[in-house]
């Protein structure tokens, strides 16, 4: 069969990167003579059948913007067997022969649904926590990591006027690869991940060692996916005085999803778009664009989905060994 028609939608959390993976697909598109429509608000979009026709006019001047000129929105109703066979007759009715989408887990998964369905579908990741199992980053890491550090470099410096220790609340609800490595990068005393959380006491624990040894400041970095509140752990280390330091919070919250992408992320988001569409005209499906080293190459959505991506080893031990 041979593919004139294509859609592309980005769905889940935003990434800085999915507008110059969107650019990507629709330029490499009209390489190709295909028709290139976007579909506005993901799942959503798609099941009410908001499709429009992409032009290099349309994507002209987004690739430094970050979020998602096509929007992005959560939807139940596609995980329904129902959803799913609207959602393919939407498709149907507008002559589309593949469908490129670029999200994090439970937008992959959708994608995989409609492959196990007949459709062909490819999916480019795009997920700021890098938890998609298969290639080195995700759209959308670099550009979080950068923004996260910019916080915790300004934090200290009114951290170290003070004599204060500061909880840094990151993204990371399943994953704690940005919370590790902000941790590294970022110079913190301590770091609790939900792979390997560290107990209040611990945490305690090593702020007071921190205070002894006569550091000026401490920084606590905590993934948001840890089994208590950081509002809690405040206030538990307000009360345990061998700390030391006066105790403050900072949440960053959906800052980290913001911003224009990183020189890193729009090649990244580049290379997996036009990599995307290139495997939809060979005729693959039910794969993931992944990086692997420096090489773009593909791995079966089910693979990628079977598990969160661990972090390696070697980056605990960073975590640990720099932290003195």
């Amino acid at each position: 069969m041979t593919i004139k028609r294509i859609a592309v939608m980005t769905s889940g959390g935003d990434s800085p990167g999915m507008n110059a993976a969107i650019r990507a697909v629709v330029r490499t598109g009209l390489e190709h003579n295909i028709e290139v429509f976007g579909i506005r608000q993901g799942y959503a979009g798609l099941l009410s059948g908001d499709l429009n026709r992409l032009t290099s006019f349309e994507v002209s001047g987004i690739l430094q913007r970050g979020g998602t000129i096509l929007q992005t929105a959560r939807n139940d109703e596609f995980k329904t067997p129902a959803g799913q066979k609207k959602g393919l007759r939407r498709l149907n009715e507008q002559g589309i022969q593949g469908l490129i989408v670029i999200g994090g887990d439970g937008s992959l998964r959708g994608a995989e649904t409609l492959h196990k369905q007949g459709f062909p579908v490819i999916g480019v990741p795009a997920s700021i926590d890098n938890d998609l199992d298969g290639t080195n980053m995700s759209i959308g890491v670099d550009t979080a990591l950068n923004t996260i550090l910019d916080s915790l470099d300004r934090i200290r410096d009114t951290a170290s006027s003070h004599t204060r220790a500061f909880i840094i609340e990151v993204m990371g609800r399943n994953c704690g690869y940005l919370a590790i490595i902000a941790s590294i990068l970022g110079g913190a005393e301590v770091v609790s991940v939900p792979e390997r959380e560290l107990s209040m006491e611990d945490i305690a624990a090593a702020l007071a060692d921190a205070y002894v040894r006569g550091k000026s400041h401490a920084v606590a970095v905590i993934a948001e996916g840890v089994t208590y509140k950081s509002m809690d752990l405040v206030e538990y280390l307000k009360k345990k005085s061998e700390v030391g330091f006066d105790i403050r919070l900072s949440i960053l919250g959906h800052v980290q999803r913001g911003g224009s992408p990183s020189a890193f992320d729009r090649l990244l988001a580049t290379r997996m778009g036009v990599k995307a569409l290139e495997v939809l005209l060979e005729g693959q499906s039910g794969v993931m664009v992944a990086l692997d080293g420096r090489d773009m190459t593909t791995i079966p959505l089910e693979k990628a989905l079977a598990r969160v991506r661990p972090i390696g080893q070697s980056y605990y031990d960073l975590a640990r060994i720099l932290s003195r």
